[in-house]
């Protein structure tokens, strides 16, 4: 797999607005190119005054609006919202809106592997190098988690695979963005604040496939791939023995056409979800032309991420779990099932104005208690009461000490928000996973699994 030619960056002067992680790397890779670049801000970034001292213009305390007079393209950070007052005049002005994920995909040479969903992108980007070390193949990951894609240009060559995770807010911006494979894991219903409807985050979440051609790949459940444009090669995955695929689950064996790969009691990763994630990522692999030899040697091997259904360890014989990473109900359900032992769930947070109702069938299954947290707890308890013992808490340690009270031994404690966690934990899901594992390692007789 080689990278396939991209089109060129439209001329400047460039307008980036929004100036956290992946605005800042935008706006650096642009200028390191030689393009006039105005950087705007509508707070006080800590990247503003580095960026100064390279050079860049930088405006901060503005939404962009005063300097789009100036520019001839625009660059926005995916946090920058939709009817951001900038935006909406780019439309009205015929200048086009890129995401920094395509500009740092049109700067490098390098293949593409891209990887979107609701759940499980991160652990399935995480696989995917896994499998492309396995095979000794030089890898980077990078997208909406961890390292901005247009801050790898000029510091990898062009036999380094780019496995990038990819999220609606990025997506939405395609213009010509096209993987040489490309990867949808599911869609449900998440994000809507930002997108307004379900329809229109999946046709998001679609816009991967839309501008790949027939040498490229299109992976993903059937269904999904029959709604995508785009003219790559589909390459169907299925774990329903019902649904036939490219690559699929016959009994206790994943198949690849019709061969058999690798026995799913070898796979690493808990839960039916996780083993999804990992027949998308075999599929990647063997699309790009990796040796299934290592991707059987990955999946084998492979023990997940940080804040996705990771075992943080044992207190008097209950097993505790960090699924701060569940940011959404459909997220959480699918942890939740992972568990055949009680669950005492710990959620809550924003919830993003999601129905909680799909939260409490499956909690209804295996929680045998809720400890809600944050600024959807009554929402949730509203849902989870009639048929889970819930109770309210102020944040979450009083949250962790009252499972831990309560539970004893052969039962599980999970964090599961189902909710971002920005009213409690402004750094992310990550600081709340970090804080929820700090609280569970300072409790006597604690022992990691």
């Amino acid at each position: 797999m080689s990278g396939q030619r991209r089109p060129p960056i439209p001329p400047g002067p460039w307008l980036v607005v929004g100036l956290e992680r992946s605005g800042a790397a935008c706006a650096r890779a642009l200028w390191k190119r030689g393009e006039p670049v105005i950087a705007v801000d509508i707070g006080e970034p800590a990247e503003a005054e580095a960026l100064r001292n390279e050079g860049i213009e930088v405006c901060t305390l503005s939404d962009g609006t005063e300097e789009l007079a100036r520019a001839r393209a625009l660059a926005r950070s995916p946090g920058v919202p939709n009817e951001a007052p900038v935006l909406v005049a780019a439309r009205a002005a015929g200048i086009p809106i890129y995401s920094e994920l395509e500009i740092g995909w049109r700067l490098l040479e390098s293949p593409f592997v891209a990887v979107t969903g609701t759940n499980g992108k991160t652990t399935t980007v995480e696989l995917l190098a896994e499998i492309w070390r396995a095979a000794g193949k030089d890898v980077v990951t990078g997208g909406n988690v961890g390292t901005a894609v247009s801050s790898l240009v000029g510091h990898i060559s062009a036999d380094t695979t780019v496995i990038c995770e990819a999220s609606s807010f990025q997506l939405e911006d395609s213009v010509a963005f096209a993987p040489e494979v490309a990867v949808l894991l599911n869609v449900s219903p998440d994000h809507i604040d930002r997108h307004g409807s379900f329809e229109q985050y999946k046709e998001a979440k679609l816009k991967l496939f839309a501008h790949q051609d027939a040498s490229d790949y299109a992976i993903g459940e059937q269904e999904l791939l029959a709604e995508a444009e785009g003219h790559a090669e589909r390459v169907a995955v299925s774990s329903d023995p019902r649904v036939p695929g490219s690559i699929e689950l016959r009994g206790d064996q994943i198949v690849w056409h019709g061969a058999a790969l690798l026995g799913t009691d070898q796979v690493r990763l808990r839960g039916p979800h996780n083993l999804e994630n990992a027949l998308c990522a075999a599929a990647a692999a063997l699309c790009a032309g990796i040796d299934p030899d290592a991707v059987r040697t990955a999946l084998a091997s492979f023990r997940g991420v940080e804040h996705r259904l990771e075992e943080v360890g044992k207190v008097d014989g209950v097993l505790w779990v960090n699924d701060s990473k569940a940011t959404n109900v459909a997220a959480a359900c699918v942890g939740l099932s992972a568990f055949e032992q009680p669950v005492h769930l710990i959620a809550g947070g924003q919830g993003k104005n999601q129905e909680f109702h799909l939260l409490a069938d499956v909690a209804a299954v295996h929680v045998r208690a809720a400890y809600l947290i944050g600024a959807d707890a009554e929402a949730i308890e509203s849902e989870l009461g009639e048929s889970v013992e819930c109770g309210r808490f102020d944040g979450l340690e009083a949250a962790v000490a009252a499972a831990h009270a309560a539970a004893v031994e052969g039962e599980v404690v999970l964090l599961s928000p189902a909710c971002a966690s920005f009213d409690q934990f402004p750094r992310g899901y990550e600081q709340r996973g970090s804080e929820f594992k700090r609280l569970v390692q300072s409790f006597a007789g604690f022992s990691e699994t």
